[in-house]
């Protein structure tokens, strides 16, 4: 009887204390460096910006969407001047990867914000009241984020061109006359 007292009390002391604390499994965090939230049908994940200069960035972010239909995101930020706007079209019951190469992109410019910094960028669709993030903003010095920085768009260059060489109008030839 001893045993069975000491055996209950053993199991019961150590399972006893997920009777009180949350399990920490069942907690939802962002895993990575991202942020993350919610907006209707649209699961906003792992969102930053990947700056090299604090001027320009890339947003990169994962939009889920479990609607039937697809649906015009606003993605809005505050530039240095002037807001911002960019529509994104999100598939529905799919996931869109934006700032991935090959997939959709949102090039956040004037953004004067440094690695290491949160900028705050503006979600929304439809009616809904929209959703503001504090996104963080990071470099390429993570392996992982290298190839995701932004680079600057190519500047055309002027190449001068010779003018045509003028052909010459052929030059015009006397008329026969004939004598009477």
């Amino acid at each position: 009887m001893a045993t069975v007292v000491v055996a209950a009390g053993i199991l019961l002391g150590t399972s006893g204390c997920n009777l009180f604390a949350p399990q920490a499994t069942t907690i939802q965090y962002d895993a990575s460096d991202g942020v993350s939230g919610d907006l209707g049908d649209l699961a906003i994940r792992n969102a930053m910006l990947i700056t090299e200069d604090g001027e320009n960035a890339n947003l990169v972010v994962h939009v889920v969407n479990s609607a039937d239909e697809d649906i015009e995101l606003l993605v809005q930020y505050e530039g240095v001047d002037e807001k911002v706007d960019t529509t994104l079209t999100i598939d529905a019951n799919a996931t869109t990867e934006i700032g991935i190469p090959g997939g959709e992109s949102v090039a956040v410019q004037n953004l004067n914000a440094t690695a290491g910094s949160l900028f705050p960028v503006y979600f929304q669709y439809g009616d809904l009241t929209g959703l503001e993030l504090l996104v963080p903003v990071l470099d390429g010095t993570l392996a992982e984020y290298s190839t995701l920085v932004p680079t600057e768009p190519p500047v055309p260059t002027v190449t001068p061109t010779e003018p045509a060489a003028e052909v010459p109008a052929p030059a015009a030839t006397p008329e026969a006359t004939t004598a009477p």
